[in-house]
């Protein structure tokens, strides 16, 4: 029961990465055909998030209420929904307005099945989890370009994501059953009990902290990948050719390491995988920034940093329920998800205006004090949540 399920879960989580990328891949048509600004995809994007962190912070109440299988088979069928509206668009004003299901849809579901894995199953099961999220995230340019080069429009791409998720949905639906009770790591699915107030979460030991570190990692992540060739090119005069190569393997690295990682996550534990990722990170930052002449370093510190930054998101989801009990990690894996959602997504525009005001050799520096947060707020939760809570990491 549990391996059936754990592959329904994997299948899932490459539907979470999905449709990630299709916006990004497809814009350049949608926003010709649409006739709107370039930057109106920025728009989109933000409701998308605003529905997103919305969802998250209601997980645990609808987790509680109805289940993580059906919270999870109900907001995929949602993102399947507003894909669909997606394909049948026409005008600027319907894509805004089936974002607001896309959003909500995405972090139910994200909040959802994260908890489920962290509270049933070993580390090394999350690390390729998120691995797997990256497989789809890789995946759905190459069904956007498909559809783009075949003729056949933006419109289809978005129909061939939108189809795949309802046959996903079906299969969900079908496994509402193996949702029940599971002690794969000792512990069971609490959906009972209080639904817990965000003023009682944030109260709560050592909470503040990790939602610190998430934020943190995040901004560093979407900041790096959005804006590593941008740097590569105008601040280290690398031909854009090979800035983009080496900015594509920064995702690479992270999908490659967070597959590695599975291997070791169980013998090294939450605590040491996020240490051991923050020290490379550390020193990619540092390769990266090198007053150098030559274009190495930089390329291998982007690498370098991929890497560091693939056991990081995966521990720390991993790590809740043994931080602050399974009766709770729903709820604050919730508010981690939210706090993650609003690092990507208000950071990188961020650095964008400080660059334009002050030049984008900054890029090294604003990664670095997300860095320094991280390893800060990282060390100060596990000087607050004492070792022996960690039960199994």
């Amino acid at each position: 029961m549990a391996s059936a399920l754990l592959a329904i879960i994997y299948l899932a989580f490459i539907s979470l990465g999905l449709p990630d990328s299709l916006l990004g891949s497809a814009w350049p048509v949608m926003q010709a055909q649409m006739q709107v600004p370039v930057s109106y995809a920025g728009v989109i994007s933000m409701i998308i998030a605003g529905g997103t962190i919305l969802s998250s912070l209601m997980s645990d109440r609808l987790t509680k209420r109805f289940g993580a299988g059906l919270v999870t088979a109900v907001s995929v069928l949602m993102t399947a929904a507003a894909l669909m509206g997606f394909s049948l668009s026409g005008s600027f004003v319907s894509l805004c307005l089936w974002s607001i299901p896309y959003g909500l849809g995405a972090g139910a579901v994200d909040a959802a099945l994260n908890n489920y894995v962290a509270v049933h199953y070993a580390s090394r099961h999350m690390s390729w989890l998120h691995c797997f999220w990256g497989i789809g995230a890789s995946v759905s340019p190459y069904i956007m370009s498909f559809a783009l080069t075949g003729g056949l429009g933006w419109q289809s791409g978005y129909r061939i994501v939108s189809i795949l998720q309802i046959a996903l949905t079906i299969v969900l639906m079908a496994s509402l059953p193996l949702w029940g009770r599971q002690k794969v790591r000792g512990v069971e699915e609490t959906s009972s009990g209080p639904v817990l107030k965000l003023s009682q979460i944030i109260s709560m030991r050592g909470v503040p902290f990790v939602l610190l570190t998430f934020f943190g990692y995040c901004a560093m992540e979407t900041t790096t990948g959005l804006w590593a060739a941008s740097y590569l090119v105008m601040g280290r005069g690398i031909d854009a050719d090979t800035a983009a190569q080496y900015a594509s393997l920064f995702y690479l690295g992270i999908t490659a390491g967070r597959f590695l990682c599975g291997f070791i996550a169980d013998r090294l534990g939450d605590r040491l995988m996020i240490r051991v990722g923050l020290a490379v990170i550390t020193l990619g930052m540092a390769a990266l920034g090198l007053p150098l002449g030559v274009d190495w370093p930089p390329l291998a510190g982007l690498v370098m940093i991929g890497f560091g930054s693939a056991p990081i998101y995966p521990s720390i989801i991993h790590a809740t329920p043994a931080n602050f009990g399974p009766e709770n990690s729903q709820a604050i894996i919730g508010i981690q998800m939210a706090s993650a959602y609003a690092g990507s997504t208000f950071m990188p525009p961020l650095f964008g205006f400080i660059a334009g005001k002050a030049g984008i050799t900054l890029y090294p520096a604003f990664l670095f004090v997300f860095v320094v947060l991280m390893i800060v707020m990282n060390e100060l939760l596990n000087r607050t949540v004492p070792m022996k809570q960690i039960k199994g990491s």
